[in-house]
């Protein structure tokens, strides 16, 4: 498995056995070698890329603030990261895949794209990239048995969200109480949905965006 972000990697390392195998790589997502040399470390050290975790993004640097007040290079750093990066990601790994016969991509996209939340025009606008990108690409990799489904999480309060007080005060109060599971989420309730979009139990699901925000968005 290839996770397409350092803090989730972080995370996802805490929670292997002793005797797992793990390697780590430091890559850009907007910058497409770096993708390819990603893959190619995956390749040379497992064999195989099964599963692509697209989560790598920029939210939890950034501020809330007007659409005409975002500079053009925050802007366009969001851009290149969060739908660039997947994309190139995703042609960076989906060769290795097709020589494979198959695989899963998961996109990581937020439930904040079906909000259209004000203040955070930029990081909206990727997000829902991310769900179209992940549409289209499920019509183009169908017939080679490669699944491509996302996951959009609401607001979670992981290490980095929590690092910057902007973010993670933004709209907080609201969003807890459109929640028909009235408590904060953490990155441990998104675990499952991935574990189950990376299996068997999913072969028959793509191009679907599952929301899992404790019931704020009913998508």
């Amino acid at each position: 498995m290839v996770i397409a972000d350092v803090a989730d990697a972080a995370h996802a390392l805490k929670q292997l056995d002793a005797g797992d195998a793990v390697h780590a790589v430091r890559a850009d997502v907007a910058v497409f070698a770096d993708c390819e040399a990603m893959v190619d470390a995956t390749r040379r050290q497992f064999g195989a890329l099964n599963v692509l975790v697209n989560n790598a993004a920029v939210f939890a640097t950034l501020r809330p603030q007007p659409f005409d007040a975002i500079a053009e290079a925050e802007w366009d750093r969001v851009m290149a990261v969060n739908v660039k990066g997947l994309w190139n990601c995703v042609r960076a790994g989906v060769p290795l895949m097709r020589t494979q016969g198959g695989g899963r991509i998961i996109n990581v996209a937020s439930a904040i794209a079906h909000k259209g939340t004000a203040g955070l025009l930029h990081y909206v606008t990727s997000k829902g990239a991310v769900i179209a990108l992940t549409r289209a690409l499920a019509r183009e990799l169908g017939s080679d048995g490669i699944t491509v489904n996302a996951i959009a999480p609401g607001l979670t309060l992981s290490d980095t969200v929590l690092a910057n007080p902007d973010i993670a005060a933004f709209q907080r109060e609201a969003v807890l109480a459109s929640r028909s599971l009235k408590r904060e989420a953490v990155a441990e309730d998104l675990e499952g949905t991935v574990v189950f979009l990376a299996s068997d139990d999913s072969a028959f699901m793509t191009g679907q965006t599952l929301v899992v925000d404790g019931g704020s968005v009913f998508a």
